[in-house]
């Protein structure tokens, strides 16, 4: 039984169908999401409808994103504001146009669901965007961080790659797990297309919203599925993104 992780997806349903097709997991795999499922392309609906099917077949769990918060807003209250529209959102609004009152109530019912992270047995840790609190995420004071912070990768990201994970200086949050798996913070931004290691922390997030691929990767050999980048596969849209 293999463990597979897949990053932020962003509405780009053509692009997580062709590298599931790519990995090829089988039904005693566990596929772990890693949130923001929607707001960047143009299948946001039809991508929670895909997953909440996948689940039939598949041992999924599902991380929460800050994506998907929002988007958990508008669909139960109406909430939308300018950035959010800007960063996928208007996209996301208009995926749901002639969609019934009975798929929304079952994506409203998905977005409650899922988890803020997940702890495996090997005491890897998966979750959206990082946490602050040095004891680790059950000791998390705001649980938004979970979905929001970019601290955690930040700080991944500056340490001194000589730095000893014993030395007095490593940064405890990172001492707390034997291995972090996040997206959240395209790798695209430092130029970067596959996912990405620093410390303990690995970034799967290669950049499908804007003009990378999406990822997977099996976390025991730390193989690597990529679709076409995603505004490839959505060409009409790719201005927008």
């Amino acid at each position: 039984m293999r463990t597979y992780v897949i990053g932020d997806i962003h509405g780009g349903l053509k692009a997580l169908m062709e590298v599931l097709y790519q990995a090829r997991p089988d039904p005693d795999d566990t596929l772990i999401f890693l949130g923001d499922y929607v707001d960047g392309w143009s299948d946001a609906a039809n991508t929670l409808d895909f997953l909440m099917e996948l689940r039939q077949g598949f041992k999924c769990l599902f991380i929460r994103g800050n994506h998907d918060e929002l988007c958990l807003r508008w669909l139960k209250e109406g909430k939308e504001n300018p950035l959010w529209l800007q960063a996928g959102g208007e996209a996301t609004q208009k995926s749901y146009t002639g969609i019934g009152s009975a798929t929304r109530k079952a994506h409203i019912d998905f977005l409650e669901s899922l988890q803020d992270y997940y702890l495996d047995e090997g005491n890897r840790l998966y979750v959206h965007a990082g946490f602050t609190n040095p004891k680790g995420v059950a000791h998390e004071y705001f649980s938004k961080n979970f979905y929001w912070d970019r601290t955690l990768w930040e700080m991944a990201l500056a340490l001194n790659p000589d730095l000893l994970s014993n030395d007095v200086v490593y940064p405890s949050r990172l001492k707390c797990y034997h291995e972090i798996f996040i997206g959240h913070t395209a790798l695209t931004k430092i130029g970067i297309t596959v996912p990405y290691r620093r410390g303990n922390v690995w970034n799967v997030d290669t950049g499908a919203a804007h003009k990378g691929p999406l990822s997977i990767l099996e976390v025991a050999s730390k193989k690597v599925w990529q679709s076409t980048p995603v505004h490839l596969l959505y060409p009409e849209e790719a201005g927008r993104n």
